[in-house]
């Protein structure tokens, strides 16, 4: 994480929490993906849809050189990413379940 010189004057619990009501205002596809558009870099996004794909292989228990060989992340990622799943706050698990409930027509397999 970048380090500030100086410490900023707003509070950064209160600007995590407008960030999250910012994401929660949004109301579809469309202006999710502007919204991305404006607030990461290219990069930025380009980890975020890397970590992301490679949930539902995590949860199927797929192996990671299997995993890096579906979509070309690295192993690195992978675990960090597999490390969230196993201790992290829960993210990644809440939204593919409920993305999996969403379109119970398709399995997390039939997602890639």
């Amino acid at each position: 994480m970048k380090r500030r010189q100086i410490e900023p004057k707003m509070d950064t619990n209160r600007a995590d929490r407008s960030l999250c009501e910012a994401l929660l205002a949004l109301r579809s596809t469309d202006e999710v993906r502007a919204f991305l558009d404006d607030l990461c870099t290219p990069a930025e996004r380009e980890a975020m849809r890397d970590r992301w794909s490679v949930v539902p292989h995590l949860l199927m228990g797929e192996p990671y050189w299997q995993i890096h060989e579906n979509t070309a992340v690295s192993i690195t990622t992978i675990g960090r990413v597999a490390r969230c799943l196993e201790q992290g706050a829960g993210g990644y698990a809440l939204v593919a379940k409920r993305m999996q409930r969403k379109a119970p027509a398709k399995s997390v397999r039939s997602a890639r």
